[in-house]
């Protein structure tokens, strides 16, 4: 092993080496192509670091100085791209190699910059760095090594095209590895095409996958998945555990559940920038943030050193996706719990799943409210907080505290600081048998309440149930019967459930939309049960004025073997005689009267004028007359203002405006039209000028 990488190993404390790093180390694997199958969490990222620090270095302990890439390293999400990069750059720390990323969501211009200045593995997307070389933005001709890490999960998220060009552009006498950790056809054919003479090299174990890792299928009524995943993670409280959704809108919802329930949760799906992935990842490792919802993109090469809990809160799709969620816990020796969240109805394929993948999990239900409270006393009591003496600004506190309560109050106030920390368990229904209409546990004791609305105000089952859910801060399975009067509502009530009802509501008990609850002493009076008004029918006084109706009578059997007798036709005879036709008999006509002319007009004569020639036409308005040879016509006289004040009384001969009668008195006769006629002015249909029939303005045509 070259000096400068044993230095590096040495650093981060490798004392041994796993299984896969011993395979692809082994002197008879020197330069050949290698296809390597391991499970998650083996070191496959340190192995093939070691694999192809002979074929970059050489004789060399020290890279020179850094220009066009020597390695090429595809990974196929943009987390684990950046996983390999870091794990990578201490590897090759002292050998001083430097170490580029090209990942999809972050700045080409940045990157191409990196890729000028030189590097000497560069660690990329697929889709990320078939866009560099496109764009001559990377040289491969000095390539001496292309690894393919997680090959099987860059096919089944359609990089095969990606693959080939990466692998077509790159030298033909590279190095090629490729690590996955199931070698299916596709892997097969694809190291068939573009690898030589490939060394196949299998770690993984014939026998129990993930020793490490404790499975456990708990199953869970379909209204008590969120409920069930808080209570796991408040029953071992691990320092970080990441809970897999099968779809975004599941993440963001599961995330803000969480979020509201104090827990330092964060949420990594593919809808999140680049960025906002990165830092996520970088708040689990840190320990600012516990709990880490994601989809199967955090599946893949993701390692966080304290991952203990891993929750399927969605089934994966099939046993290797299975695998790889759970193999984010119990790596390189470390312990982890893989649970399974199974609703009744879906037990056959978390089956089926399980023994695809050759896993033998232990089925159970999830841990009920008493099993988190008795594990918090367990860890309250092992706690170091018991042994470790008091701060030294704090002992004369100490003193005050034991000299001003009681041994009973500092414990309860211990207890209850210690519970304040963390969220407070879910009681959970009975899963059932998976059926509709399985059987409902037991209530239990409640308490009845009674709501301001009822059947006349629209108010059901179905309305009031969420309302109180919502408002409340209860479950389903904290109400119990629900009955609907005209005017107002009883609801049932754990007794459990009643503290958190009151405290949310106030003192007012005050729901939505004015509703108010208020507290019963014991059962309440019902009445009798009514239902849907019955038909009263359409008499004139609501009664049936139709009588009762008559007896049911059966009808009468009806024998289908017997058939009516065929009606007596006589036989066709063709030489019978036709009958006699019979003709229509004549209609009586009355003869036609004898055309006579007209003796009143003798024939020839002139017709009637229709007009008087001398007469001139009329107008289609009114009537005119000609005016004659040589005549002029009329002056209009000059336009006058009218005089301020009161109107003047209209002269003879001037032309009077028209006035609408007053409706005192009745509306009298309206008057003849004036010989003037009306005025002009005052008549708004007389001033309109339409468009196009007003003067022409003057001056040239522009």
């Amino acid at each position: 092993m070259i000096q400068t990488i044993a230095d590096a190993l040495a650093a981060q404390g490798y004392d041994t080496m796993t299984p896969v790093q011993d395979a692809v180390i082994a002197p008879e694997l020197d330069g050949a192509d290698l296809l390597v199958s391991a499970q998650t969490g083996s070191g496959k990222t340190v192995a093939f670091g070691m694999a192809i620090a002979p074929t970059l270095l050489g004789d060399e302990t020290h890279f020179g100085r850094a220009g066009a890439p020597l390695a090429l390293v595809i990974a196929p999400t943009r987390e684990l791209a950046m996983q390999v990069s870091r794990e990578l750059t201490w590897l090759y720390g002292k050998a001083g190699a430097i170490v580029a990323t090209c990942v999809g969501g972050m700045d080409t211009r940045t990157e191409r910059r990196t890729l000028d200045r030189g590097a000497h593995i560069v660690v990329a997307t697929p889709g990320r760095l078939c866009d560099h070389i496109k764009r001559n933005n990377i040289d491969l001709t000095d390539i001496r090594a292309v690894v393919l890490d997680e090959a099987d999960e860059m096919l089944d998220l359609g990089f095969r095209e990606d693959l080939e060009f990466i692998l077509g552009e790159s030298p033909a006498t590279r190095r090629t590895l490729m690590f996955s950790a199931t070698v299916p056809a596709a892997i097969a054919k694809l190291a068939k095409a573009y690898q030589r003479d490939a060394q196949r090299v299998s770690v993984v174990s014939d026998g129990k996958q993930h020793s490490d890792i404790e499975y456990r299928a708990l199953t869970v009524n379909p209204r008590d998945t969120e409920n069930a995943i808080l209570n796991i993670l408040r029953f071992y409280e691990a320092k970080n555990a990441i809970v897999f959704c099968n779809t975004r809108a599941a993440v963001a919802r599961l995330t803000a559940r969480l979020s509201n329930r104090n827990f330092s949760v964060v949420a990594l799906s593919g809808e999140l920038s680049q960025q906002e992935r990165t830092n996520a990842l970088q708040s689990l490792r840190d320990g600012r943030a516990r709990v880490c919802v994601a989809t199967d993109v955090a599946a893949r090469g993701i390692d966080l050193p304290n991952l203990e809990l891993v929750i399927h809160a969605d089934l994966p799709t099939n046993a290797d996706t299975l695998l790889h969620r759970s193999g984010r816990t119990g790596r390189a020796g470390r312990k982890g719990v893989s649970a399974l969240i199974v609703p009744p109805k879906m037990r056959s394929k978390a089956t089926r799943l399980m023994g695809w993948a050759k896993l033998d999990a232990e089925w159970a239900l999830p841990p009920s409210a008493a099993e988190v409270n008795a594990a918090d006393q367990e860890r309250l009591l092992n706690d170091d907080a018991w042994t470790t003496p008091a701060p030294e600004d704090a002992v004369e506190f100490v003193a005050k505290l034991v000299e001003q309560y009681t041994p009973e109050q500092l414990a309860t106030a211990f207890v209850n600081l210690h519970r304040s920390r963390g969220s407070a368990p879910e009681e959970l229904s009975n899963p059932g048998d998976g059926k509709e209409n399985a059987p409902r546990m037991e209530f239990g004791k409640s308490v009845w309440f009674t709501v301001s609305t009822g059947r006349n105000d629209g108010a059901e089952p179905r309305t009031i149930l969420p309302m109180l859910c919502r408002v409340g801060d209860m479950t389903r399975d904290d109400i119990g019967a629900i009955r609907v009067q005209p005017r107002h509502s009883y609801v049932e009530v754990a007794e459990g459930a009643v503290p958190k009802l009151t405290n949310a509501l106030g003192p007012d008990m005050k729901a939505e939309d004015g509703v108010t609850l208020t507290r019963l002493d014991g059962v309440p009076d019902f009445g009798p049960r009514t239902g849907r008004p019955e038909n009263k029918g359409s008499g004139p006084k609501g009664g049936n004025d139709r009588g009762p109706k008559p007896a049911w009578k059966d009808k009468p059997s009806y024998d289908k073997a017997a058939k009516p007798a065929p009606r007596d036709k006589p036989a066709y005879d063709p030489d019978a005689p036709k009958p006699a036709y019979k003709a229509k008999p004549a209609r009586d006509e009355a003869p036609k009267a004898e055309y006579k002319p007209r003796t009143d007009k003798p024939r020839g004569a002139p017709a009637k004028p229709k007009r008087d020639a001398a007469r001139p036409p009329k107008s289609h308005k009114t009537e005119r007359t000609p005016m004659k040879a040589g005549e002029k016509p009329k002056a209009k006289p000059a336009w006058k203002d009218k005089p301020a004040g009161d109107k003047p009384a209209a002269k003879s001969g001037a032309k009077a405006v028209w006035k609408k009668p007053s409706k005192e008195g009745g509306a009298p006769a309206r008057d003849a039209k004036p010989a003037g006629g009306y005025n002009r002015a005052s008549d708004a249909s007389k001033r309109f000028t339409p468009p196009g029939k007003g003067k022409k303005p003057s001056g040239p045509k522009k």
